[in-house]
C-alpha cells in the first residue's frame, strides 16, 4: 500500500471490539503492545499486538498461571483492574490491581511480552488501584494511583519510599479520578486521569506540571475527551493512554461503549477499545473526532494473521483468547483426553455457580453466530452466553435432549426443551441486533437452537438481549460465549464463531 491515505479505505473502530476494557499501551520501535482488564476470567490480562495501531492480534495472556494470579473467591467484576504496560531498561513492565482480598498492587516483568511473564512482585505499601509507573531522567521510578496519589517505589522489590503525596485530581468533586498515566512529554510531565466514572458520564482529563510530583495545572479545556451528554452513538469513552509514533504523530486509545435499543440504551459487548488521533496545541493535547469508522492512516498497515473461524482443538494447549471463569484446572479442562475434542470435567452444577467448569471466547461482534459440537454420552453440558451467574442463557445437552434455559436475577427458568437422537449434537446461538421501535426495544435478540442431520437450523428459543447487558446486570465485563459442563464429562469436537451480516 502506498504511504499516502487512501481515503476510499476505512477500518472499525473499536479496534480491539469486545470485552477489551481498561487500555494500557506502549511501543517498542515499530511494533505496539495493548494490555486490557481481565475481572475474574482466568488467564488474565490478554495481551495484544500490532504493527501499524489499527490490525490487533492477541499473542497472550500475562497471567497465566496460579502464582500469578488466583481468583478462587472473587466475585465477578472483581479481580484484575486496569493494568499499566511500559517499557523501560530493556525489558517490559506490567503493573495492576487484583481487587480480591489478599491480592492488592503487583508488578510484573517481561522480556517477550507474549511471554511467559514473572511471578509478581508484590507492592504491600501502595494501596489503591489503577497503578501506573513512570520513571524520571535519574532512573527514580514513581507510582501513580486512583485518587489520585503518587508514591516513589523500587519496581525490582516493590518497597515504597516515603509517604503517598495528593496529586491533581481533576475537577473539583468530579466523581472517580482514576486511571492515571504520567508521561515526559518535551518540557512538561503530564499526567492525564479519567473522571466521572466509567458510566455515561466518563471523560479524560488533563494536567501538566514541570516535575514528576508536581504542581500540576489542568488544561483550560478539560475534559479533552467525553461523550457525556451527547447521543454520539460511541459512550463512556475515558480510561485512556497515549502513545507516539515513529513518524511524531500521537495517539489515545480509550474505552467506550456501543450501547442500542431504546432508552437508556444497552451496550452488550462490555466495554471495548476506541483509537482517535491527537493534535498538540499550545502545549495541550487536542482529541480528535471519534468515529465508528477510521480513515486509512498515511503509513504502511500490517495486517495481522486471519483468525480462523472455526477451532477444532487440535493443539495441546488452548488459544489465547479463551478464558475460563476464575481458574482452568487442567484435571478439569483438556484437549490431550480424546484427540481433536475440547474434554469438560463438571465441577459446579451450573452456570449458575461460581465454580462451574466454562470454556468461553468475548463477544466481539454485534451480530454474530457461535456453534459447537457436543458429545453429552457421559454427562451435562452446552452453549452459554456468560455476562455472569445472575445473567446468562445457553442451550444445554444430555443424552437424547436439549433444552433452553434463561438465568436473569433471581429467576431461572428452562424456556423450552426436545428430544434429539442420541449421540453428538451441534448446537448454536445467533446474536442480531434490533432496530428499535419505541423506548422500550432492547439492543438484540439472542436466538438458541440445534442444527438438524441436514444442516437447517432450528430455532428453539429467541430472548431479549437487554437482560444480558451492563445496564441490567451492573458490573464491569461483557458478553462471553463459550462451552461447560453441568455434569459428568462432556466433550467439545468443535466451536465456531463468526460476524453476521444484514
Amino acid at each position: 500500500m502506498s504511504d499516502q491515505q487512501q481515503t476510499d479505505v476505512t477500518f472499525p473502530n473499536p479496534v480491539i471490539p469486545g470485552f477489551h476494557p481498561d487500555p494500557s499501551i506502549c511501543r517498542v520501535g515499530d511494533d505496539y503492545y495493548i494490555v486490557c482488564s481481565s475481572f475474574e476470567y482466568f488467564p488474565g490480562i490478554p495481551v495484544f499486538h500490532s504493527r501499524d495501531l489499527l490490525h490487533w492480534t492477541q499473542i497472550g495472556n500475562a497471567l497465566d498461571r496460579p502464582s500469578q494470579l488466583l481468583l478462587t473467591d472473587t466475585r465477578s467484576s472483581g479481580g484484575i483492574y486496569a493494568p499499566t504496560l511500559r517499557h523501560h531498561d530493556g525489558r517490559f513492565w506490567l503493573i495492576v490491581t487484583n481487587v480480591t482480598e489478599g491480592g492488592g498492587n503487583m508488578l510484573f516483568t517481561a522480556t517477550d511480552p507474549a511471554g511467559p511473564w514473572s511471578d509478581p512482585v508484590r507492592l504491600p505499601d501502595v494501596p489503591g488501584i489503577d497503578p501506573d509507573l513512570a520513571w524520571d531522567e535519574d532512573g527514580t521510578c514513581w507510582c501513580t494511583v486512583a485518587g489520585v496519589s503518587q508514591v516513589r517505589i523500587d519496581p525490582y522489590t516493590g518497597e515504597a519510599f516515603g509517604p503517598r503525596r495528593q496529586l491533581w485530581s481533576g475537577a473539583l468533586g468530579a466523581k472517580a479520578p482514576e486511571a492515571p498515566h504520567l508521561y515526559r512529554i518535551g518540557d512538561y510531565w503530564y499526567l492525564l486521569i479519567a473522571e466521572g466514572g466509567t458510566e455515561r458520564c466518563h471523560g479524560v482529563s488533563i494536567a501538566r506540571g514541570r516535575t514528576p510530583t508536581g504542581p500540576f495545572e489542568p488544561c483550560p479545556d478539560n475534559p479533552i475527551l467525553t461523550h457525556r451528554g451527547t447521543d454520539h452513538p460511541i459512550q463512556n469513552t475515558g480510561h485512556a493512554d497515549l502513545v507516539q509514533r515513529p513518524d511524531g504523530s500521537w495517539w489515545m486509545v480509550f474505552l467506550g461503549v456501543r450501547p442500542g435499543g431504546g432508552s437508556p440504551g444497552w451496550h452488550v459487548l462490555g466495554r471495548e477499545t476506541f483509537l482517535a488521533p491527537v493534535e498538540w496545541v499550545d502545549g495541550w493535547p487536542v482529541v480528535g473526532e471519534v468515529t465508528p469508522e477510521l480513515p486509512a492512516p498515511s503509513w504502511p498497515l500490517v495486517p495481522g494473521p486471519v483468525q480462523a473461524v472455526r477451532d477444532d482443538f487440535d493443539l495441546s494447549e488452548l488459544r489465547p483468547q479463551w478464558i475460563s471463569v476464575r481458574d482452568r484446572p487442567a484435571e478439569h479442562c483438556t484437549t490431550k483426553e480424546r484427540s481433536g475434542w475440547l474434554t469438560l470435567r463438571s465441577r459446579g452444577g451450573s452456570l449458575d455457580e461460581p465454580d462451574v467448569v466454562f470454556v468461553g471466547r468475548r463477544q466481539q461482534h454485534l451480530r454474530c453466530e457461535a456453534r459447537t459440537r457436543i458429545d453429552p454420552s457421559e454427562g451435562r453440558g452446552g452453549l452459554a452466553v456468560r455476562l455472569d451467574e445472575e445473567h446468562h442463557y445457553e442451550i444445554e445437552a444430555s443424552e437424547g435432549e436439549v433444552r433452553v434455559l434463561s438465568r436473569i436475577g433471581p429467576l431461572r427458568t428452562v424456556v423450552e426443551s426436545r428430544s434429539v437422537p442420541a449421540g453428538p449434537v451441534v448446537l448454536g446461538v445467533r446474536v442480531r441486533a434490533t432496530v428499535p421501535l419505541d423506548a422500550r426495544t432492547g439492543p438484540d435478540t439472542l436466538t438458541l437452537g440445534v442444527e438438524e442431520p441436514d444442516g437447517m437450523f432450528t430455532a428453539l428459543g429467541t430472548l431479549d438481549g437487554r437482560y444480558l447487558s451492563t445496564e441490567v446486570a451492573g458490573g464491569f465485563t461483557g458478553r462471553v460465549i463459550g462451552m461447560y459442563a453441568a455434569t459428568g464429562t462432556v466433550h467439545f469436537d468443535w466451536f465456531d464463531y463468526e460476524p453476521l451480516t444484514g
